[in-house]
């Protein structure tokens, strides 16, 4: 089984250095897939109410062999739930759908700033941090701007901001403003779902040169850069190549290749924080 090192955040808790994305995996289908990727060996498991699934995941905890506590769940607060009350109420929600008594890792899963209640959430979350039912807190989809407003408005910031980032949107300034302020940067859809990044000549040539596969040169891509990649599949081979990503490592010279192949209009969706929003 891999061996999966940490990253310290700052609240002095860990996370696994690669996780497991459980979206759009659900019912039966779901339970299967988190119990074979933790039979892999995978360690972070992520969710969201917005997923449907949580329900899912929950029983895949209580059936695995894995001990509770060498788990990691994250889930995610949903738009239409933001402010103080409402996170509280939707946080016992989403504990008692995931039959566990602490959250590992919650999330606020967008700031959507028409609505203006982000700020209150996240305090909403501090408090459930400070009482033990949480014991890390962050955000998703944030930009500089929003962490900088919860950081003047409540004096703390995210341990965790997950956000989109693949090879077609690596992120930078993002990235180095995370690692400035001790923010851990988690990726959703590491791999750049139907844009296929890891098809690029480029990512082809260096997964040639280490003698792995372009996905898994992707995920390294990840970790070289310091990003927690959240990977999802529901087939095992898949999810077995997809952790395999320990046993070699990127040079300078081919993490700026890959990180080159970025552009400006990159993203899968066109999910702007500043303007899309998930209720």
């Amino acid at each position: 089984m891999t061996e999966i090192p940490v990253r310290q955040l700052r609240d002095e808790t860990s996370l696994p250095a690669i996780g497991f994305g459980t979206y759009p995996l659900r019912g039966d289908e779901g339970t299967q897939a988190v119990l074979s990727a933790l039979d892999t060996g995978y360690r972070l498991i992520d969710t969201a109410v917005n997923y449907k699934n949580e329900d899912a995941v929950g029983r895949a905890l209580a059936e695995t062999d894995v001990h509770r506590s060498d788990i990691t769940v994250t889930t995610k607060l949903p738009g239409r739930q933001h402010g103080y009350e409402e996170t509280l109420a939707s946080f016992e929600d989403s504990r008692q759908a995931l039959g566990v008594d602490t959250i590992d890792l919650y999330l606020i899963h967008w700031p959507n700033p028409s609505v203006d209640k982000y700020a209150d959430a996240w305090r909403a979350m501090i408090d459930l941090q400070k009482d033990g039912r949480v014991r890390s807190i962050g955000v998703s989809n944030f930009t500089i701007d929003f962490l900088t407003r919860l950081a003047a408005e409540t004096g703390v910031l995210p341990a965790v901001n997950q956000v989109e980032v693949h090879p077609y949107f690596p992120q930078d300034d993002l990235i180095a403003f995370h690692a400035d302020h001790d923010i851990v940067t988690e990726a959703w859809s590491p791999l750049g779902k139907a844009a296929a990044p890891y098809n690029e000549q480029v990512i082809v040539d260096i997964a040639a040169r280490h003698g792995v596969t372009p996905a898994q040169t992707v995920l390294r891509w990840h970790l070289e850069r310091g990003v927690v990649p959240i990977p999802k599949s529901g087939n095992a081979d898949r999810q077995r190549q997809n952790l395999d990503v320990f046993g070699f490592s990127l040079d300078a010279d081919e993490v700026a290749a890959i990180s080159a192949l970025g552009t400006p209009d990159g993203r899968l969706f066109g999910g702007d924080p500043t303007v899309h929003e998930e209720m």
